[in-house]
């Protein structure tokens, strides 16, 4: 199964690069932008429980999806590409193992946690 989470991660990536060329933005900036999301993490340096929140707001795709209504909803660039970088960011990260935080650690992580059958 985590195989096959890994490879639908990776083609919902794909699709954000996609996305990304139909924007009137040079191709530099997908990179460039691609981990700013990170800045997440800027909470942990507090405790554990505020780097989860921060970092768990950043990398939630209903922050990514508000921001795409938004873009969608004006017809403006820059929050479709906040979106795009969001949505490849956070896919890029789940493709890798990463995934929401749990209060107690950085390590803990919603990907971690599987209901037996």
């Amino acid at each position: 199964m985590r195989t096959f989470l890994k490879l639908e991660e990776t083609a919902l990536f794909i699709l954000c690069i996609y996305f990304f060329t139909l924007l009137n933005f040079d191709w530099w900036w997908f990179p460039t932008l691609l981990l700013v999301p990170d800045v997440g993490m800027i909470g942990y340096v507090i405790n554990t429980k505020i780097g989860a929140l921060t970092y768990n707001l950043v990398h939630n795709r209903g922050v990514a999806s508000l921001a795409a209504i938004v873009g969608l909803a004006l017809s403006n660039e820059y929050w479709q590409l906040v979106a795009i970088i969001l949505f490849a960011h956070i896919s890029m990260d789940r493709a890798l193992g990463f995934g929401l935080k749990y209060n107690d650690s950085f390590n803990k992580t919603h990907l971690d946690v599987f209901i037996p059958s």
